[in-house]
């Protein structure tokens, strides 16, 4: 159970610490950047892809376990 815990925390930590540099990385839109340059600029920084590492380890920890209703 402590090891869900730590997972979903560690999960929103490393989500919510990538997001905020895909939000920062907005102004480069300003600076004359298009949509695909972005997108391939944000593929390409280690802190933004995080996102998905922190999705997979919150889904991970939502999972439930099987329990069967007869133990031998």
């Amino acid at each position: 159970m402590l090891k869900k815990i730590v997972c979903f925390l560690l999960g929103i930590f490393l989500t919510s610490y990538s997001l905020m540099f895909i939000v920062i990385y907005l102004n480069l839109l300003k600076m004359g950047l298009n949509l695909k340059e972005y997108f391939k600029y944000i593929f390409t920084r280690y802190e933004c892809l995080m996102f998905f590492v922190g999705i997979i380890l919150i889904c991970v920890s939502m999972r439930k376990e099987k329990k069967y209703e007869l133990h031998l």
